[in-house]
């Protein structure tokens, strides 16, 4: 089961706000995938919320874009930026990745985004949200989201 970024968001506001605030705050992200042979590939990447979806562009021809297009299969890390307080707390999205060759969506996304052209476009659906913090400096919080469940937290001392 998959779902995209805005059902998501209506079913989890606070943990979804939480999640894009931590992608905005940096612009480059560490992209996961599948090799030919299965072992994973790690790869930088911007990210985009627009429009209830959670976007990746690509350069045409790109490793991970083609890795994408043999299995859709992905894991997104935001950026936890300089040193280690991570504020917000460390976040990852987990899912399949969606091309889209509509012309119509590409165009659209063209206008608000303006990337180098060619490119690859993908939308996400996703399997997997996941928070992961330090509360009071005592406990590790890990709150784990998936379509169809409510939120789980989990602490650990």
């Amino acid at each position: 089961m998959a779902t995209n970024w805005a059902a998501f968001a209506a079913a989890e506001p606070d943990l979804a706000t939480t999640v894009e605030q931590r992608f905005g705050a940096f612009t480059h992200h560490v992209l996961a995938t599948l090799r030919k042979d299965g072992s994973p590939r790690t790869t930088g990447l911007e990210v985009r919320f627009l429009h209830g979806e959670l976007w990746l562009g690509m350069m045409p021809g790109s490793l991970k874009a083609l890795d994408l297009r043999r299995d859709a299969r992905f894991a997104l890390q935001a950026n936890p930026g300089p040193g280690t307080a991570m504020a917000g707390g460390d976040v990852r999205v987990a899912g399949r990745a969606v091309e889209v060759e509509d012309p119509e969506v590409k165009g659209a996304y063209v206008e608000e985004v303006e990337p180098p052209q060619p490119f690859h476009l993908f939308r996400t659906e996703l399997t997997e949200v996941v928070r992961t913090r330090v509360e009071d400096d005592a406990y590790l919080v890990v709150q784990v989201w998936r379509p169809g469940e409510p939120v789980r937290t989990l602490r650990r001392t």
